[in-house]
């Protein structure tokens, strides 16, 4: 099992070669960008647990790139450690400013390094309840952004998003193939908030099957309603094409053989241009309950129940 996705951020190729080389023989999953931009994008498409950023990059500064990751919703709560030639005390704390949580200089004891990643991705699981497979955040963090919600006029929706038949799944092609399973879920998640939210739009993973979107778009409609089809259509790479031929899987029990239809996804919402929520709690079962109605929305009749009605 991998201890963590890093994303390099570094424009000297040997550098990046080496730590890329040297971190992977560690056990670490890694991704390599060698311009600001290019990390940003990086981050849209998959969380990592953390980013090791130079300063100076061809396109933009490193600082630029932490106060983006920093400001930007989805990417706050990622440990950055920044690796630099420069060695002023004032370059040191205008990086510890912006948020960053570690500051190695080059040239740097590889050791040390290693050290300071593995004690920032224990310190970031310990502090900010981040889910140890998709590196979203979890209950605590969920509560907290929520928290902080509620006490502004802006209007958002709270989504539920529950994978049906994910424990079947799991329990027929094993916890990897599971893990592979939450992993694109937090990557369509992404992508879906990409196209359809807003930047300050969130994603949280609550329970192994369960993930939540509070978003601030429009039309809340069209983003549920292109995340549920996208799964459907997506989802099927993850089966043997036995299966993916059929639609659907052979479970045996005490019974016989029973036919266990592929994963889909419930969804849920709740929003504050209808509601006005007095806690957490309200929120959340509100959701769920919708969810379980089998409709996107606030009631349970909605053009796309034949793809988001749970099994």
């Amino acid at each position: 099992m991998s201890k963590g996705h890093i994303l390099i951020v570094e424009d000297e190729i040997d550098i990046a070669n080496m730590l890329r080389i040297y971190f992977s023989g560690q056990g670490y999953t890694m991704d390599v960008a060698h311009k600001g931009q290019d990390a940003l994008n990086a981050t849209r498409k998959q969380l990592p647990n953390l980013i090791v950023l130079d300063i100076n990059l061809p396109d933009m500064s490193g600082y630029d790139v932490c106060r983006e990751l920093r400001t930007t919703t989805r990417t706050s709560h990622i440990p950055i450690i920044f690796l630099t030639q420069k060695d002023e005390r004032s370059d040191k704390i205008a990086g510890l400013e912006l948020g960053a949580d570690d500051y190695v200089t080059k040239p740097f004891d590889i050791e040390e390094l290693k050290l300071r990643v593995q004690n920032a991705i224990a310190a970031s699981a310990r502090q900010k309840n981040v889910h140890p497979i998709t590196n979203l955040p979890t209950g605590g963090l969920i509560e907290e952004y929520l928290r902080g919600l509620m006490r502004q006029t802006r209007p958002w929706a709270y989504i539920d998003v529950k994978i049906q038949q994910f424990d079947v799944f799991s329990e027929v092609y094993g916890w990897s193939a599971g893990d592979e399973v939450l992993r694109f879920m937090a990557l369509l998640i992404g992508e879906v908030i990409d196209k359809y939210g807003t930047p300050d739009d969130y994603a949280g993973h609550p329970g192994r099957d369960n993930f939540v979107i509070i978003t601030h778009a429009d039309d809340v409609d069209a983003l549920t309603e292109n995340l549920a089809r996208r799964f459907l259509d997506e989802i099927q790479q993850h089966y043997s094409f036995i299966d993916r031929e059929r639609g659907y899987m052979l479970v045996s029990d005490g019974n016989g053989d029973q036919r266990v239809p592929l994963m889909s996804i419930g969804v849920g919402y709740v929003s504050t241009m209808t509601h006005h929520f007095s806690d957490i709690r309200e929120i959340t079962e509100m959701a769920a309950e919708n969810r379980r109605r089998g409709g996107s929305g606030e009631s349970s009749t909605n053009n796309s129940d034949d793809i988001l009605t749970a099994w």
